[in-house]
């Protein structure tokens, strides 16, 4: 049972991954030229590398990729981005924020997967041999990275005027 569980922890991480890079891409397009594709690409390299990661040590724990996981990640993804574009057609910086903001909660929930797997390695032999340490802060400056590119989308998505808001 641990087994299958564990499978389909890591599944579910491989498609988020899937998800996030396809995220990732489509702000590198949206935003060619300017300091956002700049990031994108960035977190994009470095959420490759993280995938490679887990893809290898998948294959060396024998867990088969779930085909059926990866097509519901690229399908959420595409909902995602259909949600965003109905938030704010214009392509503009409530997109960016939001867009943003899902590729870090992503970049969260890698991170809790190195720090569980590493845990789960102090008894399960299988589970050593990668860097969960390096992997963990790699997450964390990818975490930051987004982290500060997130808050300058909220500043200008959601930074109105106080009167706006109204008085009082």
């Amino acid at each position: 049972m641990a087994a299958d569980h564990l499978a389909t922890y890591l599944n579910d991480h491989l498609a988020g991954a899937v998800a996030a890079l396809e995220m990732l891409e489509e702000l590198e397009k949206h935003y060619a030229g300017t300091p956002v594709e700049r990031v994108a690409t960035g977190l994009r390299v470095d959420v490759e590398a993280d995938r490679r990661e887990l893809e290898g040590l998948m294959r060396r724990l024998g867990v088969t990729q779930s085909g059926p996981r990866k097509a519901t990640a690229w399908l959420a993804e595409r909902a995602a981005r259909l949600k965003l574009r109905l938030d704010d057609p214009d392509g503009g910086t409530f997109r960016l924020l939001e867009s943003i903001e899902a590729v870090a909660l992503g970049i969260d929930g890698k991170r809790a997967l190195w720090a569980s797997l590493a845990t789960v390695a102090e008894s399960v032999p299988a589970l050593r041999g990668l860097d969960y340490a390096r992997l963990t802060e790699r997450a964390e400056e990818q975490r930051r990275l987004a982290e500060t590119a997130r808050l300058d989308a909220a500043r200008a998505a959601l930074g109105a005027p106080r009167e706006a808001f109204g008085s009082g």
